[in-house]
This record gives structure tokens, C-alpha cells and sequence, in this order.
């Protein structure tokens, strides 16, 4: 028993202590705001939103109208900082831009400036075609010829975009980005002021889930999502990359048209010019569809990673929460550990020590399921209902023990019994061996008008019937008991003068019993107005066969009965020597 009492107070305390570790190790994991870094998902975006970010998550948080007036000027004032910011980011992008001399990017300019001379050259042509066809609508080949140069100048048109935005990549230009943000801030903000549901960060999200069931099945739920996430993105990338070997195919296909176009001339150079052009335009468009996919896996990365996040997050939780349960059964062992010991101390007697350790461990047993089952699953919603169900059909599956547990009480008290008392129950007779909390154990000892010697059986009652039953207890206040004595006296001349000489002797017997006895009546039935009581021995005569029946009744006390039965029976026997000695009967003690 002592050793299994250690292991529910070492065994927790084991557990604490590593759950304590592993919390203080994972601590981190509650900061990880979004607005505690520069961007989203870890991404570094070219200009600092932070401070509006900041501001937008702790106006989510105010409660009072006072609070969240000061969130609306924070609000306002960090979203001119963040505006002059970009202003800030575009003109410094605009002097990097000047400032380039990479051989790359000067390789690149040239080539643009080409492009738009070229283009130049090719609206003129066009303008000069276009006027020309005006003034002499019936040549065919000056028609021809003014189809050819419009395609030209799509196709250059075309070419000098794909070029511009090389220099753009070779040359770090950051303007497009910061244009990009602007844009998507721009966005944001006119959802916020439309009246769009408030943003929480991710700690705030989690933190609604307060009880250990509800985290447990968030985290496994979160991990499900990652994974869906997961799929998706790689479905992107993969989309992207499809489309990339089409844009590499289709730039095949323009490198061998614009060789072949060389050597083509009149209608057919046209439709060849015409069908590069719209080569270049489906180009575009897979170029555009492929940044959109990566785009796509990216926000997919982002929101994976996110989700991961909150899945850390509501680990950390749940580990929070597994700490409290351990933390709870551990107080409950410490304090049930030094409640036993401090009963130990306080009781006079082990029986008394034995029952208030069962109720002091029964009572924090109760209270410990109690919390750990609100840590687990918390307050319920509808509580009086509940409490009211509960109850009742506690109480009808429980009333035996209930009524077991208060009769405890009634048995504890005044008028109740003790170990070693003589007590009859339900018709059964014996000596208390044993009083728990629920259960009464008597040590049968048969009638007690006969012998009361033990069977050896012991007898086990639910303590229910000191409430709707009935005891008798022979042995409370002054343990005192009627028993009587029967015996034969020969129908001699003398026996009547035997007979008064036997009852002078009982009464010599039982003097100091009957005063005692009538004494402890006469104070009870005074307290409670009842009439008194007489403890003299009485002398029953009946006639018999072989001469007359003496039967005499004394109170005696229980545990001097049979030392009193024997004093008579030697005084009587003592009267009737010189007359034939009467025999012993075996069930009524006849002389």
C-alpha cells in the first residue's frame, strides 16, 4: 500500500516536471505574431507595414469605447506612416534605378533602346502604308505591304515588353514590386473600411479553443489541413512547370519562324509575321499563368505555414493543459499524503483515524475527477439542468450507499453503537466487530436469552438500517440486561420456606446491580418525563409434575452475566443441601 501511495505522488510529479520542461523549452512559440516580423510566412516584402500591423492587432483587442477610440487614432496615424513609407521606398528605387552600371543591365538598356527605335520606325512605316493605301485604294501589294508592317510592329511591340521587363529583373528594379504592395495594401484597406470582418492573429485564434478536448481535436483537424494545403500547393508548382516547358516549346517554335520568315516574302511572310505575333501574345499569357501559379503555391506556402503555426501553437496549449491535469492529481496525492498524516495525529483511536482517512480520500477523489473533468471538458452550458439530472439519478442509483453513508452517522452518535457492543440487527444478534463507512460487521453470537456463546459466522449489514431499520443495543449506558434462571424445587414441607430463602439470595446477588441499574433508569427516564423503572429481581412460581417451577429474573450487566448466573446458582445450591440436588437442564438452566 505505501509503496503504490509513492508512485501517485512520484509518478505525477515525473510527468510535471517534463511537461514544465518541454513548455519552458516551447515558450517561444506563443510570440510568433504576425506583426513581430517584417512580411507574412517569414517572406521579406520592401516596405515595412509593421507598424500598422501592429496597430490593426491591438485594436482587435480593445473592449471599451474609450479603448477603441485610441485603437481608431493609432489606426489612422499608423497607416500615414506606412503610406509615407512607400512614397519613401518608390523615390529611393527610382535613384537605384539611375545609378545601375551592371554589364548586364547596360546590355539590356541598349537592347530596349533598340527596341524602341525600332518600334518608332515601325509606326512611321505603318502611318506612311496606312496613307499611302488611302491614296491608292486599288494597289493590292501596298495593301500587303501595310499588313506586313502592322504585324511587324506588334511583334516589336511585343518584344521591347518581354525586354523592359528583363531590365527591370537584371537592373533590381523594385519599383514594379513596391507598386505590387502598394496595390494589395490599397486592397486591404478598402475592405477594412467596407466594414470587413476583423482580422486575429494567430495566437488569438487558438486561444478560443480553452478546453483540452477542444485543442486536442483542433490539433489533429489542423494537421488534416496542413496536409490538404501541402497538396494543393504542389499542385501548383506542378502546374506552373507545365506551363513553363510551353512557353520554352512555343519560344522554339518563334526562334525557327523568325529564321524562316527571312526567306519569305508577299502574303505568306504576313500570315507567318501574324502567327509569331500571336505566339508572342500566348507566350505572354503562359508567362502570366506561370507567375500566377507560383504566385498561387506561394500563398500556399504562406497559408501551410501558417496553419503550422497554430498547429505549434495549440501543441503548446495542449501540453498547457495536460500540465494542470497532472498538476491537479499531484495536489491531490500531496494533500492526501499530509491529511493522513495530520489524521494520524489528530485521532485518539485507529478505527476513528481509519474512517476520516476513507472519507478524506474519497472526498478528493471526488474533487479531483471533478476538476480534471473541467480541465478536460469544461464548464458545461446548461449546468442546473445538468446538476439536476445528475443528482437525480445519482440518487436513485446510489441510494443504498447514500443512506449507507448518513447512517454512518447515526451509528456515530450518541445513542449509535461501538466495536465490542452486543447489538441485535434484523433479528441477528452479536458482538460489533467492525463499523465502515457504508458497512456494519457483527460476530454472531445467537440468542441472548440462551448461552451467547460466538457460531464463528460474521454477519455483514449496509449501514442503511440505522435510518429506515431498527438495532437493539445491549450494551449502551450501563450495558445492562435482564436474564433469569430456572430451576426445580421438590413439593416438600419446606419448600416454600426454600423458595423465600432463594429470592433473598438473588436479591443479595443483584443489590449493587439493581441500585446501579435503577440509578442510570431514573436519570434517563427523568430527563426524558417518562415514568421509573424497577431493576428488583422478580421469582416466577409455576406447578409441575415433579413439583414446582422457580424462575427467576434479574438485570445483570452484559459483560458480568455469566459470573452473576454462577454466584446464584452456588447460593441456591447451597440452600438446598441435605434435599436430592437438582439437575442442570441444557437449554433453560434448570437445577
Amino acid at each position: 500500500m505505501k509503496e503504490l501511495r509513492r508512485l501517485w505522488v512520484l509518478i505525477p510529479a515525473i510527468l510535471l516536471v517534463v511537461l514544465l520542461t518541454v513548455l519552458y523549452w516551447t515558450r517561444g512559440t506563443m510570440e510568433q505574431l504576425s506583426f513581430l516580423r517584417n512580411g507574412t510566412g517569414g517572406e521579406a516584402v520592401l516596405v515595412d507595414q509593421r507598424p500598422y500591423q501592429t496597430a490593426e492587432t491591438l485594436a482587435a483587442m480593445a473592449t471599451s469605447a474609450e479603448e477603441q477610440k485610441l485603437a481608431q487614432d493609432a489606426l489612422h496615424l499608423a497607416d500615414h506612416e506606412v503610406d509615407q513609407a512607400f512614397a519613401m521606398a518608390l523615390r529611393k528605387a527610382s535613384l537605384q534605378q539611375q545609378s545601375v552600371a551592371t554589364p548586364e543591365a547596360k546590355a539590356l538598356a541598349e537592347n530596349v533602346e533598340e527596341l524602341k527605335q525600332t518600334v518608332k520606325e515601325d509606326q512611321a512605316q505603318v502611318e506612311s502604308l496606312t496613307a499611302a493605301a488611302k491614296a491608292s485604294s486599288q494597289d493590292s501589294s501596298e495593301g500587303d505591304d501595310l499588313d506586313v508592317a502592322k504585324a511587324q510592329l506588334q511583334l516589336d511591340t511585343d518584344e521591347l515588353t518581354e525586354a523592359t521587363v528583363d531590365l527591370a529583373e537584371a537592373s533590381g528594379d523594385k519599383r514594379g514590386q513596391i507598386q505590387q504592395e502598394l496595390a494589395a495594401r490599397e486592397l486591404e484597406m478598402k475592405k477594412v473600411e467596407s466594414g470587413g470582418a476583423k482580422k486575429s492573429t494567430a495566437v488569438t485564434a487558438v486561444e478560443r479553443h480553452e478546453t483540452l478536448w477542444e485543442r486536442a481535436s483542433a490539433w489533429f483537424e489542423q494537421r488534416s489541413r496542413a496536409k490538404l494545403i501541402e497538396e494543393a500547393r504542389k499542385q501548383s508548382l506542378a502546374n506552373a512547370k507545365s506551363l513553363m516547358d510551353q512557353h520554352g516549346a512555343l519560344e522554339k517554335e518563334v526562334g525557327a519562324n523568325g529564321t524562316q520568315i527571312k526567306t519569305t516574302a508577299g502574303a505568306g511572310r504576313v500570315k507567318m509575321l501574324q502567327t509569331m505575333a500571336s505566339q508572342r501574345r500566348m507566350m505572354s499569357i503562359l508567362d502570366d499563368e506561370g507567375d500566377t501559379e507560383q504566385q498561387l503555391a506561394k500563398v500556399y506556402g504562406e497559408w501551410e505555414q501558417q496553419v503550422w503555426l497554430q498547429h505549434r501553437i495549440l501543441g503548446y496549449l495542449v501540453l498547457e493543459s495536460l500540465a494542470w491535469v497532472v498538476f491537479l492529481v499531484l495536489a491531490i496525492a500531496l494533500i492526501g499524503v499530509a491529511g493522513r498524516i495530520v489524521v494520524g495525529r489528530v485521532a485518539t483511536e485507529a478505527r476513528q483515524a481509519l474512517t476520516l482517512q476513507t472519507i478524506l480520500t474519497l472526498s478528493l477523489q471526488v474533487i479531483g475527477v471533478i476538476a480534471v473533468m473541467l480541465v478536460v471538458w469544461g464548464v458545461p452550458q446548461q449546468m442546473p439542468t445538468i446538476l439536476g439530472l445528475a443528482t437525480a439519478g445519482l440518487t436513485v442509483v446510489f441510494q443504498d450507499f447514500i443512506l449507507a453513508f448518513f447512517g454512518w452517522f447515526v451509528l456515530m452518535g450518541r445513542n449509535g453503537v461501538r466495536v465490542s457492543d452486543w447489538v441485535e440487527i434484523n433479528g441477528v444478534g452479536g458482538e460489533v466487530a467492525e463499523i465502515g463507512l457504508f458497512r456494519t460487521v457483527l460476530l454472531e453470537t445467537g440468542n441472548w436469552t440462551a448461552s451467547g456463546h460466538p457460531t464463528g459466522r460474521r454477519v455483514t449489514f449496509t449501514n442503511s438500517f440505522a435510518i429506515r431499520g431498527q438495532y437493539f443495543n445491549f450494551t449502551t449506558h450501563g450495558q445492562w440486561m435482564w436474564d433469569e434462571i430456572k430451576l426445580n424445587v421438590p413439593a416438600t414441607a419446606g419448600a416454600y420456606e426454600l423458595i423465600k430463602k432463594m429470592q433473598l439470595a438473588v436479591e443479595h446477588e443483584t443489590t449493587q446491580d439493581t441500585q446501579q441499574a435503577e440509578l442510570e433508569w431514573r436519570k434517563a427516564t427523568h430527563d426524558a418525563g417518562l415514568r421509573e423503572f424497577s431493576a428488583k429481581p422478580t421469582v416466577d412460581l409455576r406447578p409441575a409434575a415433579s413439583g414446582v417451577d422457580v424462575i427467576v429474573r434479574f438485570v445483570t450487566r452484559a459483560a458480568d452475566r455469566f459470573g452473576l448466573r454462577k454466584r446464584i446458582f452456588e447460593a441456591m445450591l447451597g440452600l438446598m443441601e441435605g434435599t436430592e440436588r437438582p439437575a442442570l437442564e441444557p437449554g433453560d438452566t434448570k437445577a
